[in-house]
C-alpha cells in the first residue's frame, strides 16, 4: 500500500491510525493527548500552512492524504486539499454527517462567536461544548450568567465558569444526571455529528432546553469523501 498521512484528532481518525503499519504517518495539531500505542509514526504540530504541508508530502513521500480532523477544522482541512493538488496525491476526507433537529428540538443556529453571545444574553446557566474556544472569553462573562465549560483540557476558570475536563463518549445515563444537577438552561454545541456526543442533545430535548448550535464551516472539495469508518478502511483495503 502506498504511505498515507492521516490528519486526525478525533476518535474516528483514531479508529483509522490503530489499523496501519509503521511506514505510514498520523499527524495531530498536537492540541489533545497524544496516542502512545500506534505501531503508525506519529507526527505533532502544524505544517507551516498549505505549503509546509506539500513539501511535507513530497518529502515523505507520501501517496494519499485522509482528512480525518474534525468537521470544524476548516483550515487545516482546506490546506491539506491545496497541499494534494500541489504534490498531485489524491486526497480523501472522511465526513461524518451533522446531527438534525428532531420534534421537540428547539435549535438556534448561529455562524460566529459575536452572533452567539447574542442570543445567550437571555440566558443564566449556559453549558458550552464547544471545545477550547469558550475559555477565551471567561472574562467576558456577563454577571447575571455562570458558565460551565466542557472540553479536553483542565482549566483553573473563575468565579463565574465552571471547567469540566473530561473526554466523551457521554452516556444518557451521565448526561441526565449532570444537567440535573447543574440546572443549565440552554446548551452550546457544535454540529459535530456521531454518537459519542449526541446524548446532550436528548436530554436537551427532554427537558425543553434550547441549543445554540454553531452552524457547519464549508469544507473544499476532495478526490473522495466518506461518511463512515469502516466504508474508509475498506476502501483502503483495496487500494493495489
Amino acid at each position: 500500500m502506498m504511505r498515507v498521512l492521516l490528519l486526525g484528532g478525533t476518535g474516528d481518525a483514531l479508529q483509522i491510525a490503530r489499523q496501519f503499519g509503521p511506514e505510514h504517518v498520523y499527524s495531530l495539531a498536537g492540541l489533545g493527548k497524544v496516542p502512545e500505542d500506534l505501531s503508525c509514526v506519529v507526527r505533532v504540530g502544524g505544517f507551516g500552512g498549505s505549503e509546509g504541508t506539500a513539501r511535507y508530502i513530497e518529502d515523505e513521500r507520501i501517496g494519499l492524504v485522509i482528512d480525518a480532523t474534525h468537521p470544524y477544522a476548516a483550515q487545516i482541512s482546506a490546506n491539506a486539499a491545496q497541499a494534494s493538488r500541489a504534490a498531485r496525491v489524491p486526497c480523501w476526507a472522511l465526513r461524518r454527517r451533522g446531527w438534525q433537529p428532531q420534534s421537540g428540538d428547539d435549535w438556534r443556529m448561529v455562524d460566529d462567536w459575536a452572533e452567539l453571545t447574542q442570543i445567550l444574553a437571555a440566558f443564566r446557566r449556559p453549558l458550552f461544548t464547544l471545545g477550547r474556544e469558550p475559555l477565551a472569553h471567561l472574562d467576558e462573562i456577563p454577571p447575571h450568567q455562570c458558565w460551565t465549560v466542557r472540553c479536553l483540557d483542565p482549566h483553573e476558570g473563575n468565579a463565574r465558569a465552571r471547567i469540566l475536563a473530561t473526554r466523551g463518549p457521554f452516556t444518557l445515563e451521565g448526561e441526565r444526571a449532570l444537567f440535573g444537577t447543574e440546572a443549565f438552561d440552554v446548551v452550546v454545541s457544535k454540529n459535530s455529528g456521531g454518537s459519542a456526543t449526541e446524548a446532550k442533545l436528548e436530554v436537551a430535548r427532554e427537558r425543553g432546553l434550547p441549543v445554540v448550535m454553531l452552524r457547519r464551516p464549508e469544507l473544499p472539495a476532495v478526490d473522495r469523501e466518506f461518511e463512515h469508518v469502516a466504508d474508509l478502511l475498506d476502501a483502503l483495503q483495496a487500494l493495489p
